[in-house]
């Protein structure tokens, strides 16, 4: 077995690409959100800066139209929350704005489960709707003179909505009929594409693990008041859902990332927090051999070219 160390094996960018340009599909999510912020007026803005002394040129101010942290109000921004971690959780990162890439196995499960958060979506606005006028008479409460009626629209229906499509990235057919020269352009444009989302892959595995593995490196070691630093089993969670998405998102384009995985899941596999917590020399142990991956991987985060992360033959 190779050293952690030693370069990877040649492997070339090709392959990986034309997998993920195969066996996966381009999905976009986006939504319409009310916004609770607004900025002042010009006169209200003058009036603030005059309190201060200062020119209204100089002076950026805004109000908070409701209280976000109203229950109703987190309900509705919590399901947002919710489908976005869904959505990254599943999905790979494309050079495209606002697309990412998914299983093609998973296009229906994905689908059921945005129009599940979207119905929830559906719910929680209109409860958050039924309370409007109370958000809306404490707002006139906390805001004095700032609060202006016409900032509010009538109902809050329409205005909190979760979308999403499944735009094709691949160059469209007609143009190899209309104009062959075109079609070829398009075509390296989309291979480019594919060939930067392996590496954007790779980079978001490598910073993922990285800060995943330093977080319980760092909670693992050394003493708060004399006594073990506290940490949550989500601490340890976090990286076994880690290891469980790579297996399943893993583009297979680097062997050092793979074998950095591997050595990782296996310091940890079968340790448990309780564990950890009672036993002072597991702690130890596992902090030590993380060592040695918290290593390769400072070596891989160093300074460099953005989407440049790992090391590949050339």
């Amino acid at each position: 077995m190779n050293s952690l160390l030693d370069p990877p094996p040649v492997r070339t960018q090709k392959e990986p690409a034309q997998r993920l340009r195969t066996t996966m599909a381009a999905m976009r999510l986006s939504f319409t959100w009310f916004g609770i912020r607004k900025a002042l007026s010009s006169e209200q803005k003058a009036s603030a800066a005059d309190a201060f002394g200062a020119e209204a040129d100089c002076l950026s101010a805004g109000k908070k139209l409701i209280d976000t942290r109203d229950p109703t109000f987190r309900a509705v921004t919590s399901i947002r929350s919710q489908a976005v971690n869904y959505f990254k959780g599943l999905s790979l990162p494309f050079p495209e704005p606002g697309l990412r890439l998914i299983r093609q196995a998973d296009l229906d499960a994905i689908n059921d489960k945005m129009g599940q958060f979207k119905g929830e979506l559906r719910d929680a606005v209109a409860t958050l709707d039924a309370h409007f006028g109370d958000l809306k008479a404490a707002a006139r409460q906390r805001l004095g003179r700032l609060y202006n009626s016409a900032d509010y629209p009538d109902s809050l229906t329409g205005l909190f909505e979760l979308a999403w499509d499944f735009p094709s990235v691949e160059p469209p057919e007609y143009l190899r009929r209309l104009s062959p020269e075109l079609y070829r352009q398009e075509a390296e444009r989309v291979t480019a594409r594919f060939d930067e989302a392996v590496q954007l892959a790779e980079q978001a595995f490598v910073e993922e693990l990285s800060r995943l593995v330093s977080h319980l490196s760092e909670r693992l070691s050394g003493a708060e008041d004399g006594k073990p630093k506290v940490f949550r089993d989500s601490v340890v969670e976090n990286l076994t859902e880690f290891f469980q998405r790579f297996r399943m998102l893993n583009v297979r384009s680097n062997e050092q990332l793979d074998e950095l995985v591997s050595n990782a899941q296996q310091i940890v596999r079968g340790v448990n927090p309780q564990q950890l917590r009672d036993s002072q020399p597991l702690r130890q142990q596992v902090v030590s051999q993380l060592s040695g991956v918290e290593a390769v991987l400072d070596g891989l985060l160093v300074d460099r070219p953005r989407r440049a992360i790992l090391r590949r033959p050339r």
